[in-house]
C-alpha cells in the first residue's frame, strides 16, 4: 500500500464495499482533497480491449487516466449516490482533481458518483452499496415488514367480526328458542287456568 504523508487530511480504511478513502482532518466544502492520477492513454490509439480495468477514469472522447496505478491514492474513493465530494475534470489540462461538495468531518468516508455509465455496468447489476442506497433498502424492507403486519391483523380483525357474527348468530338463536319454549310454556299454563276456571 502506498505511502501516505501525515499532513494529507485522509487516510486508507476499511469501508463496506472493501477499502475506501476516509478524512483525518476536517475538510472544508469546495477544498481540493486528492488528484486523479495515472498515466494518460489515447482512446484513438488504444484498442477497446487493450486495457480493461474499473479505475479507468474517462476525461474526453480521447483522453482516458489509468488510474489503476497503486500512486493514484484516489482510486480508493469509493461511489455514492448522495456523495460529499464530487470530480472536477479539467479537459485542457486533462486532468481530475476531487473536491468537497460539503463539509466533511473527521472519519467520514469520502467519496463521489462514479456517473451513469459507470453506474449500470458495474453497479447496477450487483446493487449499489453506498449508504443512501443501504438506507433506502432498509426503509423499504421496514416499510414491508409494517405492511404485513398490517395484512396480518386486518385477516386476525376479520376472523375475528367472522367469529363474532357466529356467536351472536347462536346467541340469537338461542335466545330465539327460549323465547318459544317459555312462549308455548305460558300458553299451556293459561290455557290449563282457562280449563280449571270453565268447570
Amino acid at each position: 500500500m502506498p505511502e501516505i504523508s501525515p499532513n494529507k487530511p485522509y487516510r486508507i480504511g476499511r469501508s463496506r464495499t472493501g477499502l475506501g478513502l476516509f478524512a483525518t482532518k476536517p475538510i472544508k466544502k469546495g477544498t481540493k482533497i486528492i488528484r486523479y492520477r495515472g498515466p494518460l492513454l489515447d482512446c484513438t490509439k488504444e484498442k477497446d480491449d487493450a486495457v480493461e480495468n474499473k479505475y479507468l477514469f474517462q476525461i474526453t472522447s480521447r483522453w482516458t487516466i489509468d488510474g489503476s496505478v497503486r500512486t493514484n491514492i484516489a482510486r480508493y474513493i469509493n461511489h455514492s449516490c448522495k456523495p460529499n465530494a464530487e470530480s472536477d475534470v479539467r479537459k485542457i489540462k486533462r486532468r481530475v482533481d476531487i473536491r468537497a461538495i460539503k463539509d466533511i468531518a473527521p472519519g467520514e468516508e469520502i467519496n463521489y458518483d462514479y456517473g451513469t455509465d459507470y453506474f449500470k455496468e458495474y453497479l447496477k447489476p450487483i446493487g449499489c452499496k453506498c449508504d443512501a442506497c443501504e438506507k433506502k433498502r432498509r426503509k423499504l424492507r421496514a416499510a414491508a415488514r409494517e405492511e404485513k403486519k398490517r395484512v396480518k391483523a386486518r385477516a386476525e380483525k376479520r376472523v375475528g367480526i367472522a367469529r363474532g357474527r357466529k356467536l351472536n348468530g347462536h346467541k340469537a338463536a338461542h335466545a330465539v328458542s327460549r323465547k318459544a319454549k317459555t312462549g308455548s310454556a305460558t300458553k299451556a299454563l293459561a290455557a290449563k287456568k282457562r280449563s280449571r276456571a270453565s268447570r
